[in-house]
Protein backbone atom coordinates (compact mmCIF):
# COMPACT_ATOMS: atom_id res chain seq x y z
CA UNK A 1 0.00 0.00 0.00
CA UNK A 2 3.02 2.29 -0.09
CA UNK A 3 4.72 4.16 2.71
CA UNK A 4 2.83 6.38 5.13
CA UNK A 5 3.53 9.81 3.52
CA UNK A 6 2.26 8.51 0.17
CA UNK A 7 -0.86 7.14 1.83
CA UNK A 8 -1.53 10.48 3.55
CA UNK A 9 -1.08 12.35 0.26
CA UNK A 10 -3.45 9.90 -1.41
CA UNK A 11 -5.96 10.50 1.37
CA UNK A 12 -5.81 14.24 0.84
CA UNK A 13 -6.53 13.79 -2.88
CA UNK A 14 -9.24 11.15 -2.42
CA UNK A 15 -11.22 12.96 0.26
CA UNK A 16 -12.42 15.58 -2.23
CA UNK A 17 -13.78 13.10 -4.79
CA UNK A 18 -17.49 12.69 -4.00
CA UNK A 19 -19.75 11.27 -6.68
CA UNK A 20 -23.24 9.85 -6.96
CA UNK A 21 -21.92 6.42 -5.93
CA UNK A 22 -20.07 7.63 -2.82
CA UNK A 23 -21.20 6.17 0.49
CA UNK A 24 -21.61 8.87 3.13
CA UNK A 25 -20.96 9.01 6.85
CA UNK A 26 -20.55 12.02 9.09
CA UNK A 27 -20.44 13.56 12.52
CA UNK A 28 -23.48 15.12 14.17
CA UNK A 29 -22.80 17.78 16.79
CA UNK A 30 -23.10 21.41 17.80
CA UNK A 31 -20.64 22.84 17.05
CA UNK A 32 -18.59 20.55 14.76
CA UNK A 33 -16.27 22.91 12.88
CA UNK A 34 -13.29 22.01 15.08
CA UNK A 35 -13.80 18.25 14.86
CA UNK A 36 -10.89 16.15 13.61
CA UNK A 37 -13.19 13.28 12.66
CA UNK A 38 -13.65 14.23 8.98
CA UNK A 39 -9.87 14.39 8.48
CA UNK A 40 -9.35 11.07 10.28
CA UNK A 41 -12.06 9.11 8.48
CA UNK A 42 -11.47 10.54 5.01
CA UNK A 43 -7.80 9.64 5.29
CA UNK A 44 -8.75 6.08 6.20
CA UNK A 45 -11.21 5.74 3.30
CA UNK A 46 -8.65 7.01 0.79
CA UNK A 47 -5.89 4.79 2.17
CA UNK A 48 -8.04 1.70 1.61
CA UNK A 49 -9.39 2.89 -1.74
CA UNK A 50 -12.99 3.07 -0.49
CA UNK A 51 -15.54 5.23 -2.29
CA UNK A 52 -16.70 6.78 0.97
CA UNK A 53 -16.78 10.34 2.32
CA UNK A 54 -17.24 11.67 5.85
CA UNK A 55 -18.80 15.09 6.36
CA UNK A 56 -19.49 17.40 9.32
CA UNK A 57 -23.19 17.79 10.14
CA UNK A 58 -23.92 20.81 12.31
CA UNK A 59 -27.18 19.97 14.10
CA UNK A 60 -28.62 22.37 16.64
CA UNK A 61 -29.73 21.25 20.11
CA UNK A 62 -33.43 20.96 19.14
CA UNK A 63 -32.97 19.36 15.72
CA UNK A 64 -31.49 15.92 16.36
CA UNK A 65 -34.57 13.83 15.59
CA UNK A 66 -35.08 15.61 12.28
CA UNK A 67 -31.41 15.09 11.41
CA UNK A 68 -31.54 11.38 12.26
CA UNK A 69 -34.53 10.89 9.99
CA UNK A 70 -32.52 12.63 7.29
CA UNK A 71 -29.66 10.15 7.59
CA UNK A 72 -31.86 7.33 6.31
CA UNK A 73 -33.56 9.53 3.72
CA UNK A 74 -30.21 10.62 2.24
CA UNK A 75 -28.65 7.16 2.25
CA UNK A 76 -26.01 7.63 4.93
CA UNK A 77 -24.33 4.45 6.16
CA UNK A 78 -23.88 5.90 9.62
CA UNK A 79 -22.74 8.80 11.73
CA UNK A 80 -20.78 9.66 14.79
CA UNK A 81 -22.55 11.70 17.45
CA UNK A 82 -20.85 14.23 19.69
CA UNK A 83 -21.92 16.90 22.18
CA UNK A 84 -24.63 17.74 22.99
CA UNK A 85 -26.52 14.85 21.35
CA UNK A 86 -25.07 11.57 22.67
CA UNK A 87 -27.75 10.87 25.26
CA UNK A 88 -30.68 11.88 23.04
CA UNK A 89 -29.26 9.69 20.26
CA UNK A 90 -29.45 6.72 22.61
CA UNK A 91 -33.16 7.31 23.11
CA UNK A 92 -33.70 7.63 19.37
CA UNK A 93 -31.94 4.38 18.44
CA UNK A 94 -33.99 1.32 17.51
CA UNK A 95 -31.40 -0.95 19.13
CA UNK A 96 -28.48 -0.33 21.47
CA UNK A 97 -25.20 -2.16 21.86
CA UNK A 98 -24.27 -3.41 25.31
CA UNK A 99 -21.95 -0.48 25.95
CA UNK A 100 -24.41 2.11 24.64
CA UNK A 101 -27.11 0.75 26.93
CA UNK A 102 -24.70 0.62 29.88
CA UNK A 103 -23.50 4.20 29.46
CA UNK A 104 -26.82 5.65 28.29
CA UNK A 105 -25.11 7.45 25.42
CA UNK A 106 -24.47 6.77 21.73
CA UNK A 107 -21.49 8.09 19.80
CA UNK A 108 -21.85 5.87 16.71
CA UNK A 109 -24.96 5.17 14.65
CA UNK A 110 -25.26 2.45 12.02
CA UNK A 111 -28.14 3.04 9.61
CA UNK A 112 -30.09 -0.16 9.00
CA UNK A 113 -33.26 -0.70 6.97
CA UNK A 114 -35.28 -1.24 10.16
CA UNK A 115 -33.83 1.73 12.05
CA UNK A 116 -30.72 3.06 13.73
CA UNK A 117 -28.32 0.83 15.66
CA UNK A 118 -26.76 2.81 18.48
CA UNK A 119 -23.24 1.99 19.63
CA UNK A 120 -20.77 3.46 22.08
CA UNK A 121 -17.18 3.06 20.87
CA UNK A 122 -15.90 5.47 23.53
CA UNK A 123 -15.79 2.67 26.12
CA UNK A 124 -13.54 0.33 24.15
CA UNK A 125 -11.72 3.30 22.61
CA UNK A 126 -10.71 4.60 26.05
CA UNK A 127 -9.70 1.11 27.17
CA UNK A 128 -7.50 0.62 24.10
CA UNK A 129 -5.94 4.05 24.57
CA UNK A 130 -5.07 3.34 28.20
CA UNK A 131 -3.51 -0.04 27.48
CA UNK A 132 -1.89 0.51 24.09
CA UNK A 133 -0.88 4.19 24.23
CA UNK A 134 -0.59 5.11 27.89
CA UNK A 135 0.62 1.69 29.10
CA UNK A 136 -1.78 1.94 32.04
CA UNK A 137 -3.31 -1.22 33.47
CA UNK A 138 -6.30 -0.30 35.61
CA UNK A 139 -6.65 -3.49 37.67
CA UNK A 140 -6.48 -2.58 41.33
CA UNK A 141 -5.56 1.05 40.59
CA UNK A 142 -7.25 4.26 41.72
CA UNK A 143 -8.75 6.90 39.42
CA UNK A 144 -10.46 10.27 39.54
CA UNK A 145 -12.80 11.32 36.73
CA UNK A 146 -14.01 14.90 36.38
CA UNK A 147 -17.47 14.93 34.82
CA UNK A 148 -20.59 12.76 34.79
CA UNK A 149 -21.71 13.08 31.17
CA UNK A 150 -21.52 10.49 28.42
CA UNK A 151 -17.74 10.67 27.99
CA UNK A 152 -17.12 10.38 31.73
CA UNK A 153 -19.46 7.41 32.03
CA UNK A 154 -17.70 5.70 29.11
CA UNK A 155 -14.36 6.13 30.89
CA UNK A 156 -15.86 4.79 34.10
CA UNK A 157 -17.29 1.75 32.32
CA UNK A 158 -13.90 0.99 30.77
CA UNK A 159 -12.16 1.27 34.14
CA UNK A 160 -14.70 -0.92 35.91
CA UNK A 161 -14.45 -3.54 33.19
CA UNK A 162 -10.67 -3.53 33.66
CA UNK A 163 -11.01 -4.09 37.42
CA UNK A 164 -10.09 -0.66 38.75
CA UNK A 165 -9.67 -0.62 42.52
CA UNK A 166 -11.48 2.65 43.19
CA UNK A 167 -12.93 5.49 41.11
CA UNK A 168 -14.03 8.91 42.33
CA UNK A 169 -16.41 10.90 40.12
CA UNK A 170 -16.21 14.67 40.62
CA UNK A 171 -19.45 16.10 39.21
CA UNK A 172 -20.54 19.68 38.73
CA UNK A 173 -24.09 18.47 38.12
CA UNK A 174 -24.64 15.61 40.51
CA UNK A 175 -28.01 14.81 38.91
CA UNK A 176 -26.06 13.31 36.01
CA UNK A 177 -24.34 11.02 38.48
CA UNK A 178 -27.62 9.19 38.99
CA UNK A 179 -27.43 7.77 35.46
CA UNK A 180 -25.90 4.45 34.41
CA UNK A 181 -23.31 3.15 34.91
CA UNK A 182 -22.74 5.44 37.91
CA UNK A 183 -26.14 4.74 39.42
CA UNK A 184 -26.22 1.50 41.34
CA UNK A 185 -22.47 1.11 41.29
CA UNK A 186 -21.34 -0.92 44.22
CA UNK A 187 -18.31 -0.52 46.42
CA UNK A 188 -15.49 0.97 44.42
CA UNK A 189 -17.13 4.14 42.98
CA UNK A 190 -18.06 7.27 44.86
CA UNK A 191 -19.48 10.56 43.62
CA UNK A 192 -18.49 13.91 45.11
CA UNK A 193 -19.38 17.48 44.30
CA UNK A 194 -17.17 20.11 42.73
CA UNK A 195 -16.76 21.78 46.12
CA UNK A 196 -15.47 18.60 47.81
CA UNK A 197 -12.67 17.33 45.55
CA UNK A 198 -10.64 14.24 46.50
CA UNK A 199 -7.54 15.05 48.51
CA UNK A 200 -5.84 11.66 48.14
CA UNK A 201 -3.38 10.54 45.47
CA UNK A 202 -4.83 8.85 42.38
CA UNK A 203 -3.01 6.70 39.85
CA UNK A 204 -5.13 8.06 36.98
CA UNK A 205 -6.83 11.44 36.55
CA UNK A 206 -9.25 12.03 33.67
CA UNK A 207 -10.82 15.35 32.72
CA UNK A 208 -14.03 14.55 30.85
CA UNK A 209 -15.38 18.11 31.04
CA UNK A 210 -14.79 21.23 28.91
CA UNK A 211 -13.29 22.93 31.99
CA UNK A 212 -9.65 23.95 31.61
CA UNK A 213 -7.18 22.25 33.92
CA UNK A 214 -6.27 25.34 35.91
CA UNK A 215 -9.92 25.58 37.02
CA UNK A 216 -10.30 21.94 38.07
CA UNK A 217 -10.28 21.06 41.79
CA UNK A 218 -7.45 18.60 41.22
CA UNK A 219 -6.07 16.06 43.67
CA UNK A 220 -2.28 16.10 44.18
CA UNK A 221 -0.27 15.66 40.96
CA UNK A 222 2.99 13.76 41.08
CA UNK A 223 5.48 11.68 39.16
CA UNK A 224 4.18 8.26 38.16
CA UNK A 225 0.60 9.36 37.58
CA UNK A 226 -1.25 9.20 34.29
CA UNK A 227 -3.28 12.35 33.52
CA UNK A 228 -5.69 12.45 30.57
CA UNK A 229 -7.48 15.56 29.33
CA UNK A 230 -10.13 14.42 26.83
CA UNK A 231 -9.86 17.77 25.04
CA UNK A 232 -7.42 17.64 22.14
CA UNK A 233 -7.29 21.33 21.27
CA UNK A 234 -4.94 23.01 22.00
CA UNK A 235 -2.40 20.26 21.43
CA UNK A 236 -0.99 20.92 24.92
CA UNK A 237 -3.93 21.79 27.14
CA UNK A 238 -3.48 23.65 30.44
CA UNK A 239 -4.04 20.42 32.37
CA UNK A 240 -1.47 18.51 30.29
CA UNK A 241 1.06 21.31 30.73
CA UNK A 242 0.48 21.51 34.49
CA UNK A 243 0.69 17.74 34.95
CA UNK A 244 3.96 17.50 33.05
CA UNK A 245 5.60 20.09 35.30
CA UNK A 246 4.98 17.74 38.25
CA UNK A 247 6.53 14.74 36.48
CA UNK A 248 3.22 13.07 35.67
CA UNK A 249 2.71 11.49 32.26
CA UNK A 250 -0.02 13.46 30.51
CA UNK A 251 -2.07 12.97 27.35
CA UNK A 252 -4.78 14.85 25.50
CA UNK A 253 -7.87 13.08 24.19
CA UNK A 254 -6.39 12.47 20.74
CA UNK A 255 -5.55 8.83 21.47
CA UNK A 256 -9.08 8.02 22.64
CA UNK A 257 -10.50 9.90 19.65
CA UNK A 258 -8.44 7.79 17.24
CA UNK A 259 -9.28 4.46 18.85
CA UNK A 260 -13.02 5.15 19.02
CA UNK A 261 -12.89 6.38 15.41
CA UNK A 262 -11.21 3.17 14.31
CA UNK A 263 -13.97 1.14 15.95
CA UNK A 264 -16.66 3.26 14.26
CA UNK A 265 -14.90 2.85 10.92
CA UNK A 266 -14.92 -0.93 11.32
CA UNK A 267 -18.63 -1.00 12.24
CA UNK A 268 -19.55 0.88 9.06
CA UNK A 269 -17.15 -0.54 6.49
CA UNK A 270 -16.26 -4.02 7.76
CA UNK A 271 -12.59 -3.23 7.15
CA UNK A 272 -9.79 -3.07 9.71
CA UNK A 273 -9.06 0.62 10.25
CA UNK A 274 -5.63 1.92 9.11
CA UNK A 275 -4.86 3.47 12.49
CA UNK A 276 -1.40 4.68 11.42
CA UNK A 277 -2.90 6.70 8.58
CA UNK A 278 -5.65 8.09 10.79
CA UNK A 279 -3.14 9.14 13.43
CA UNK A 280 -0.80 10.79 10.93
CA UNK A 281 -3.69 12.70 9.33
CA UNK A 282 -4.82 13.98 12.73
CA UNK A 283 -1.31 15.08 13.71
CA UNK A 284 -0.83 16.82 10.37
CA UNK A 285 -4.10 18.72 10.86
CA UNK A 286 -3.22 19.75 14.41
CA UNK A 287 0.17 21.05 13.30
CA UNK A 288 3.80 20.73 14.47
CA UNK A 289 2.97 21.21 18.16
CA UNK A 290 1.09 17.90 18.15
CA UNK A 291 4.12 15.83 17.14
Amino acid sequence: MGDLPERIESAARGAAAITGTTTLAGIIGWPVEQSLSPVIHNAAYAALGLDWAYVPLAVGPDSLLTALAGLRAMGFAGANVTMPHKEEAAGASATLSEDAELVGAVNTLVVESEGLDGHNTDVAGFARFLEQDAGFHAAGRSAVIFGAGGAARACLAALQRAGAGSVTIVARDQRKATRAPIAGTEGNVRVVGWSEPPAEHADLIVNATPVHGDLLPLPPLAEGQIVVDLMYRPTVTPLVARARTTGATAFTGLGMLLHQAALSFELWTGHVAPLDVMSAAALAELGPAAA
